[in-house]
């Protein structure tokens, strides 16, 4: 099914789930970041690996797995609890996992957990928002559970 981003959301929560599946992670109580523009790309990418055999052809094949990285762009809002929470993740020196949802118009859920690499402000032009630039490194497999 075809669908637009409008709708879609992101959340944040300083607990980790019981167990990495859907069970677990619908436990948590998680706090959606309001303000949220875009989110970026979610899911698994391979590093290729090549070998080139002096007989024979080339070969490519899957190395490690990144899960990939999320630069969304959010309107800066001191005031919203999850670009709070967010932010404490950013200022976290540890390398302590943070639990995000990503939750797509037609109910598909993303669970996820992962660290905030940096939160800057971005201050544009005079008629444009102060916006929020978080890094997220997604660092664990997606749990993927299907919408409606």
């Amino acid at each position: 099914m075809t669908m637009t981003a409008a709708g879609s959301a992101l959340a944040i929560s300083a607990n980790a789930p019981a167990t990495q599946d859907a069970t677990g992670f619908a436990a948590l109580t998680l706090t959606e970041i309001g303000g949220v523009e875009n989110l970026g790309p979610i899911g698994p990418v391979f590093s290729k690996v090549e070998t080139n055999p002096l007989k024979g052809p080339k070969d490519k094949l899957k190395g490690s797995v990144d899960y990939g990285s999320l630069n969304p762009s959010i309107y800066y809002d001191r005031a919203d609890a999850g670009q709070v929470l967010l932010k404490i993740s950013a200022k976290d020196k540890t390398n302590k996992l943070y639990s995000f949802l990503a939750t797509l118009p037609n109910g598909e859920k993303w669970y996820f957990q992962g660290r905030v690499f940096g939160m800057p402000i971005d201050i544009g032009g005079v008629d444009s928002l102060i916006m929020s630039k978080p890094t997220i490194e997604i660092c664990t497999e997606p749990v993927e559970v299907a919408g409606s």
